[in-house]
């Protein structure tokens, strides 16, 4: 059964979610509400309903749930005061600044009986989906390295994002995007350690950049960068184990793989350098590899509002899960403390 929305914040974002709940089989868009009245005005003029007042949201009957599309700091108090009013509530990410904040909107979650999830779309990446689907193929034998970057030259993105008073920075920007995808992918170690160093190249208030490596329990890293001065990409995602390589070059590329067929050759070529000869990094060819594409899958970003609905009705359990989100932000928590201290910390994986 059709669920009826409503659109907290109309800026970029809340446009996107007006976008695709226009188009949705599984929602109905009954209106947006912006504390700027420009922003109300610009949705009139679409030919979206704008409520005069968040409070006005909150006594309409009709509204089945709310999406919080606002700056970082106000999810939580809106959250709240959504369940209280006993509307369901889809928050943009990152859901809140802290893991406490997050443990009192879970709360609240709990006691009202509202369902409460945060919109993490990524999952619907293609390339993230290809790089789940080889780690858990097992043809790359043992994996000891996953590597998930996102490069750009344009540095923060505009407006509130590079304040720290409304959470921003590229940890919360990205960072929780590709958390999220990283334990998607390797979801079933445990996290050991977290060791996060942060850029300030152009801000410093917030990182503008970062590079986190993720130690998961029986040897594999997860290594997460984003950057926002660079203009040179390095590959979006490469993995690596004992049998084989993965590698995905831009997020609109196909999956390449290199398996490993015969490990011994003995009639390899050295590779002649200007220091002279080295057998170690000579190319291996066809007799000890075969190499093949990964086709593009299929993905529909829409699931993610059907999935909703279909937890609101108590048919499916949502996709996005509260101990999913507690887990995220923990991380995203050791990864500020570990650029504090300058070393890697010990991490408690209590949420797996």
């Amino acid at each position: 059964m059709k669920k009826n929305a409503v659109v907290i914040g109309y800026g970029g974002m809340g446009g996107w979610h007006t976008r695709y709940l226009r188009e949705s089989d599984a929602v109905n868009l009954l209106g947006v509400y912006d504390i700027n009245p420009a922003r109300n005005a610009a949705a009139e003029e679409v030919g979206i309903h704008a409520y005069p007042s968040f409070e006005a949201v909150l006594a309409d009957p009709a509204v089945d749930f709310v999406t919080i599309a606002t700056p970082n700091e106000w999810h939580k108090p809106l959250a709240i005061a959504a369940m209280e009013a006993g509307k369901d509530v889809v928050s943009e990410k990152p859901v809140t600044l802290s893991s406490a904040d997050l443990q009192e909107i879970i709360d609240v979650a709990e006691r009202t009986g509202r369902l409460f999830t945060t919109h993490q779309n990524r999952r619907w990446d293609i390339d993230y989906l290809m790089m789940k689907g080889v780690y858990h193929s097992g043809e790359l034998g043992d994996v000891f390295t996953v590597e998930s970057r996102y490069h750009g030259s344009r540095g923060i993105p505009g407006d509130w994002r590079g304040k720290k008073e409304h959470g921003g920075g590229m940890i919360y920007d990205w960072g929780v995007h590709l958390i999220d995808q990283m334990l998607g992918i390797v979801d079933d170690r445990a996290i050991e350690k977290i060791y996060c160093r942060c850029d300030h190249l152009t801000n410093d208030e917030v990182d503008d950049g970062f590079k986190l490596d993720i130690f998961f329990a029986g040897g594999c890293i997860g290594h997460i960068e984003v950057a926002t001065r660079h203009f040179i990409s390095l590959p979006r995602f490469f993995m690596a184990g004992m049998d084989g390589s993965a590698i995905i070059d831009d997020w609109r590329d196909k999956t390449h793989v290199v398996l490993c067929k015969t490990w011994e050759e003995n009639d390899v070529k050295p590779v002649v350098t200007a220091a002279g000869l080295t057998k170690t990094m000579a190319p291996r060819d066809e007799k000890t590899t075969v190499s093949y594409d990964i086709e593009r899958p299929a993905s529909d970003v829409h699931d993610f509002y059907r999935n909703l609905v279909r937890a609101i009705d108590g048919i499916e359990p949502q996709i996005v899960t509260h101990r999913q989100l507690m887990r995220v932000m923990k991380v995203m928590e050791a990864a500020f403390a570990s650029d504090a201290a300058g070393k890697p910390i010990e991490f408690e994986d209590n949420y797996r």
